[in-house]
C-alpha cells in the first residue's frame, strides 16, 4: 500500500491548467443554450396559454365544445 502514496502525491503536486483561456467559448454555449431553450419550450408553451386563456374567454353557453380525450360536448353555463 505503501507504494501508492508517492503517486498520489506526484498528482497533488502538478499545477492545474489554467481556465481563463476558455470562458468566452463556455458563454456563448450557455447563451446559445437559452436562446433554443426560449425558441422551443417557452414561446411556444406561452402562445398556447394565450389561445387557451382566449378559448375560454369565448366560451358561451351552447357552445359545442370537443375535448382532447374525443368527448364531445355541449357548454350549459360558463363560471369563472
Amino acid at each position: 500500500m505503501s507504494f501508492l502514496i508517492p503517486a498520489a502525491y506526484a498528482d497533488a503536486a502538478a499545477p492545474a491548467a489554467a481556465g481563463p483561456a476558455g470562458t468566452g467559448f463556455e458563454w456563448v454555449f450557455l447563451v446559445g443554450f437559452l436562446v433554443i431553450f426560449y425558441l422551443m419550450i417557452w414561446r411556444p408553451q406561452a402562445k398556447r396559454a394565450k389561445e387557451h386563456k382566449n378559448l375560454l374567454g369565448n366560451l358561451q353557453k351552447g357552445d359545442e365544445v370537443v375535448t382532447s380525450g374525443g368527448i364531445a360536448g355541449k357548454v350549459t353555463k360558463v363560471a369563472d
